[in-house]
């Protein structure tokens, strides 16, 4: 008896199994079609992606390579193009090297090219502060004190690996303007800091102990 009954259960239960993929036989059918177009699409655009790279990676080694006095024009417009291309990879090396050959005198457009990289790409985290860094640095000679710290502030109010990088750049800066009380506080903010460089804390502590001990 109990084992007819388990037979029966079990040709219900496959009956309606059979009904449910019969009833709904469209709908799983788009539903399967569409997960397979979406992993395709994925899979597809994985692969465009790399191929993009490696077409921007060409490019960015044959403009420095082929980077001479007589085409420095060009050189110029092509890296250009290609921090505007918003590439993670190439767009970062492509400024610094605008910058490392001081290929553009105008300070405007380096920051714009900053901006391009810091604001519109997905990068890292610290490697954003990297590049925020070295924007302040670049812009030390040019900028206000304000208009620096305002550059810093995204680094110097977090817990940020350049932290101490930062600090220690502003309190060159107004050691230079010769504003030394300023200076004094970014340069204990470097002694105190957990995180802090070593070799950056020991110059700091040079600093206090030999030019600002009174």
């Amino acid at each position: 008896m109990d084992e007819d009954i388990s037979i029966i259960n079990s040709n219900t239960r496959n009956e309606k199994i059979k009904n449910f993929f019969l009833d709904n036989k469209k709908k799983l059918i788009l539903i399967i079609s569409s997960l397979i177009i979406i992993l395709v699409g994925y899979f597809s655009f994985k692969e465009y992606l790399k191929k993009q790279n490696i077409i921007i990676s060409d490019k960015y080694y044959s403009i420095i390579i082929n980077h001479t006095e007589t085409n420095k024009d060009k050189t110029i417009t092509d890296l250009i193009r290609l921090v505007e291309n918003k590439n993670t990879t190439y767009s970062p090396l492509a400024l610094f090297y605008i910058i490392d050959n001081n290929l553009i005198s105008e300070v405007t457009k380096i920051n714009e090219l900053f901006d391009i990289v810091i604001q519109d790409l997905s990068l890292d985290k610290e490697i954003k502060n990297l590049i925020i860094y070295k924007k302040a640095l670049y812009n030390a000679d040019h900028k206000s004190e304000n208009e620096l710290l305002e550059i810093l502030n995204p680094i110097i109010n977090s817990k940020s690996v350049w932290k101490s990088h930062s600090l220690y750049l502003m309190g060159e800066y107004f050691f230079s303007k010769n504003q030394k009380e300023k200076s004094k506080e970014f340069y204990n903010e470097i002694i105190i800091l957990e995180n802090a460089n070593k070799n950056l804390k020991v110059e700091a502590q040079k600093r206090l102990n030999r030019d600002l001990s009174e």
